[in-house]
């Protein structure tokens, strides 16, 4: 930057005592902090846009269990009583009304004001594994691998809709344009991904009536720079739009023009100090080389027939098989955080004749990644949830053609696998009818904890400074680790 240059352009403004007064602050401050750190320490201290981020947790403050997460978000929040929650009870009260002292004041969807009627298992349960872990038996590939598993059965929310309690579980709040929880992992701790986003999110849908719309302010970065919002690749067809230079365009070509803007970028960014800008310029060198990387990723053409048999998937269909393998192929490329989202599971009616087709497009996929996952040596650093945004009802939402479940949030099951978690466990409890966590109630804010501590993070001392507030992902009300879970 030419400094006469700079001096005659800021010369030529209009200067307001405010702005005067901040700049000559800038200034003092920045000849203070020189006189501290020497030539070489200022230098140190304003990082380059293109350096790797390593995190603002470096170290770690724990030894990391876990180097990397997937995510297996089942949308619509699948019904915990008829896939690893078996309640007898509810079977022997089928059709009987639902006891007031259960239900009383308690918040409820869509059934407010109407009869409530208890409504048994619609699904046969099975024991599997070594540990004899009780899981539907519409999924004998997830059974399969039930020593791997810790099931915990007293997952709660403060949400009771679907948009909001995909945002809670995301986030830790339900108030829209906070960082999501790939965004605190890969801003904490960078990514090993020199060519691919820290942060992936796939979406997939098989055959459903009315999936909820999944928002993209799921994987939002929020307060946090931009660079660390997740980033999502379509399973089917071009992964990313745009990801090809136009025709007569080559890579070189291309390359010019990342470096020019960057350079200009940098100028700019040199006057104004806008995070954001360098967000920019590091988005920008990101794209330029996800186009040389991506290719390659979606391929899974190379993969063993025998690996492709495991999963169930062909290559470039999009399915949510397809998307388990190219998570493997994530995690081995370094990526922090991968999302996945399979819609369609919100079964208000139908629940007996739709569960069976959710299950057969994700059951198969998910032992198949544990499995695959467990032969490559890399299931000890890889923690694998399994989750809706909430459960249902233990009672039915009709009475008319086939019921189905309205949505709950005070007790429902979810599951980890690897990463530092004890395999083929059960952690905590519902009441008999499956109603209400009773025994190790666990939070949204629990279960981030933990995630944070598996990764080497201690979660109440990870913040960013927000709006006055000094902001986290396991929020302010309180969250503890789960001890009993970790290995």
């Amino acid at each position: 930057m030419d400094p006469i240059c700079e001096f005659r352009r800021l010369a030529g403004q209009a200067w307001t005592r405010r702005v005067f007064l901040g700049r000559a602050a800038q200034g003092l401050g920045a000849m203070a902090l020189a006189s501290l750190l020497g030539p070489r320490g200022m230098a140190a201290a304003v990082p380059k846009a293109k350096d790797r981020w390593t995190g603002t947790v470096d170290p770690p403050h724990f030894r990391p269990r876990a180097k990397r997460v997937i995510w297996l978000t089942m949308a619509g929040g699948p019904s915990h009583l008829e896939t690893f929650d078996y309640k007898p009870k509810l079977a022997a009260m089928h059709g009987q009304p639902m006891p007031e002292s259960v239900t009383a004041g308690q918040q409820i969807a869509q059934l407010q004001g109407q009869k409530l009627f208890c409504f048994g298992p619609q699904t046969t349960f099975a024991r599997y594994g070594r540990c004899g872990a009780e899981i539907t038996a519409l999924f004998p590939a997830v059974g399969s691998v039930a020593d791997e598993l810790c099931i915990v059965r007293s997952m709660t929310s403060e949400a009771i809709n679907h948009d909001p309690a995909h945002t809670f579980m995301n986030t830790g709040t339900q108030i829209v344009g906070r960082p999501s929880m790939g965004t605190w992992a890969t801003y904490g701790l960078g990514s090993e991904a020199e060519d691919l986003p820290g942060f992936v999110v796939l979406v997939s849908q098989g055959v459903g009536r009315s999936p909820q719309p999944i928002a993209a302010r799921q994987w939002s970065a929020g307060f946090l720079p931009g660079r660390f919002q997740g980033v999502p690749l379509r399973g089917k067809g071009e992964a990313v739009h745009y990801l090809q230079n136009p025709r007569g365009v080559t890579r070189g070509r291309q390359g010019d023009v990342i470096r020019a803007v960057g350079a200009l970028d940098a100028r700019h960014d040199a006057v104004v100090d806008d995070p954001e800008i360098a967000a920019r310029i590091a988005q920008y060198e990101m794209a330029y080389r996800m186009q040389a990387s991506v290719p390659d990723l979606m391929d899974t053409s190379g993969e063993p027939e025998g690996i492709r048999d495991l999963y169930g998937c062909t290559p470039g269909d999009g399915s949510f098989a397809s998307n388990c393998l190219l998570a493997r192929r994530l995690a081995e490329r370094g990526v922090r955080f991968i999302q996945l989202y399979h819609r369609d599971w919100d079964h208000h009616s139908g629940l007996r004749e739709e569960l069976p087709v959710k299950a057969r497009e994700t059951d198969r996929a998910c032992g198949a990644l544990i499995r695959d996952l467990k032969q490559r040596g890399m299931l000890e650093d890889t923690l694998v949830v399994w989750a809706g945004e909430f459960g249902r009802t233990p009672m039915s939402q009709t009475n008319k053609g086939s019921p189905g479940r309205d949505h709950h949030n005070k007790g429902f099951s979810i599951w980890l696998a690897g990463g530092g978690v004890k395999g083929g466990i059960d952690y905590g409890a519902t009441d008999d009818l499956g109603y209400n966590a009773v025994e190790n109630r666990v939070s949204v804010h629990d279960l981030h904890a933990t995630m944070l501590r598996l990764l080497g993070i201690d979660h109440a001392r990870f913040t960013e400074k927000f709006q006055g507030l000094d902001w986290r992902l396991t929020g302010v009300e309180g969250a503890r680790v789960l001890d009993g879970i970790l290995a």
